[in-house]
């Protein structure tokens, strides 16, 4: 998950969930999610030791060769076909299909980086598992009810900086998926999966040229790029007044040169995200954003080079996935949905996945300290603990009975065909 800074929440007996609480149903197929409980029970120990691996190992983008190494390792020994390095350095896959089959791939994502100085303080590890576990439970289904299907399970570097995703889908990885599925840690109320939304994104460099002085002996001879980036930033502050509260805009200095105090610096850099609800409503308030930056280089008498470094779209969480499904089992079995939490003002390289297929990404509820919510070392800690782990499994069970459904089920997947739009809550 992108530079979030989601609301926290500790969870304790007392609390009051917002959520939707659980409505005992039947759901579809019992029998099948019966043998994906199973399965998935039955990998617990080993799902755990696969998850604190990766987790006492963190890597950064592009970086994460052991975890690369053990996932592959882990679906090799459960018997799926493995490609190491899969068009990027340390993105895989691990293909299943039912002999002789011809029917509808089901995709899976599993992501497996961290963040630099808090390590796993997103939780990728238990989004590592994730995949694992609803790949390795359709698997054992196919098998046990001799369904005509196909598996992909993508192992997805670098989310957190470089946007993995965009650059799998632009190699093709996704093109044989049917649908796509993946979920995400964050806090919450206790027990709940999460059906938000997230941002649109998109990430510029701003580059500030001016020229050198010496700062007390003839500063009128320089060109003071580092006062322009810093009006830059203080434009930014006065624009986010007039934004949409739902709108954001931040971002970092970055070094440029090592400067000594007395030289006026000829370059400065400043890394700025913009965010917004939907792509189009980002694009707008981009158009707000750029005149702050070029303002600040007309006022110093320097000049400003922009480059945009990229995009991740928003969820659209495709709604028979989510609604008529997801939602259905972990209000059945599971605990509860909410539409506030998960990763709701935060951004994913995910979002472009849903907006070329059926694709679904649940966040769900783990403990955490207050302020302790993703990115933080208290998050770090928290995606480590067993009461992360088994809420991980409970909804990976469900997005495994969703998945199976997609395969065998065609009137179902006519529908998530049919509900490629955003995904509003009327709740």
């Amino acid at each position: 998950m992108t530079n979030s800074s989601p609301l926290s929440h500790v969870w304790r007996p007392e609390d009051k969930s917002p959520a939707v609480p659980v409505a005992p149903g039947p759901v579809y197929r019992e029998d099948i999610l019966e043998a994906i409980e199973q399965t998935i029970n039955g990998l617990d120990s080993e799902l755990r030791q696969l998850s604190m691996d990766i987790h006492d190992h963190p890597e950064l983008a592009y970086e994460e060769r052991h975890a690369h190494d053990v996932l592959t390792a882990f679906m090799a020994k459960h018997g799926f076909e493995v490609t190491k390095q899969y068009h990027l350095e340390t993105a895989w896959l691990a293909s299943y299909s039912a002999p002789g089959a011809d029917g509808r791939t089901i995709g899976i994502n599993s992501e497996m980086d961290a963040l630099p100085g808090v390590g796993h303080a997103c939780g990728h590890n238990l989004i590592a598992i994730a995949g694992v576990a609803v790949a390795c439970a359709i698997k054992a289904v196919f098998e046990k009810f001799k369904i005509n299907g196909k598996i992909q399970l993508l192992g997805t570097p670098a989310e957190e900086r470089d946007w993995g995703k965009v650059q799998l889908l632009d190699c093709g990885a996704y093109k044989e998926m049917a649908a796509c599925l993946m979920c995400h840690p964050a806090p919450g109320p206790k027990g709940s999966v999460s059906l938000s939304s997230c941002l649109a994104l998109e990430r510029i460099e701003v580059e500030y040229f001016g020229h050198t002085a010496h700062a007390a002996l003839s500063p009128w001879e320089g060109r003071n790029a580092l006062d322009a980036a810093v009006l830059g930033y203080n434009n930014i502050s006065a624009l986010r007044q007039q934004l949409r509260p739902t709108h954001r805009v931040h971002g970092i200095f970055v070094e440029g040169k090592e400067w000594a105090a007395n030289i006026i610096p000829d370059y400065a850099k400043f890394i700025c995200l913009v965010r917004a609800p939907t792509r189009a409503e980002q694009q707008q308030t981009m158009k707000r954003v750029l005149p702050c930056f070029e303002a600040a280089a007309l006022a110093t008498g320097c000049t400003v080079k922009i480059t945009n470094l990229g995009a991740v779209y928003d969820l659209r969480q495709n709604k028979a996935l989510t609604g008529d499904e997801v939602a259905h089992i972990a209000r059945s079995k599971y605990g509860a949905v909410d539409y506030e939490w998960g990763i709701k003002s935060a951004s994913t390289d995910f979002g472009n996945v849903t907006y070329e297929l059926p694709s679904l990404h649940p966040g769900f509820a783990i403990p955490t300290i207050v302020d302790g919510g993703n990115h933080t070392p208290g998050f770090e800690k928290a995606a480590g603990t067993m009461a992360a782990h088994y809420a991980c499994l409970d909804v990976s069970k469900a997005l495994a009975a969703t998945g199976v459904r997609v395969v065998i089920d065609d009137e179902f997947y006519a529908k998530a065909r049919q509900s490629r739009l955003p995904f509003a809550c009327m709740c």
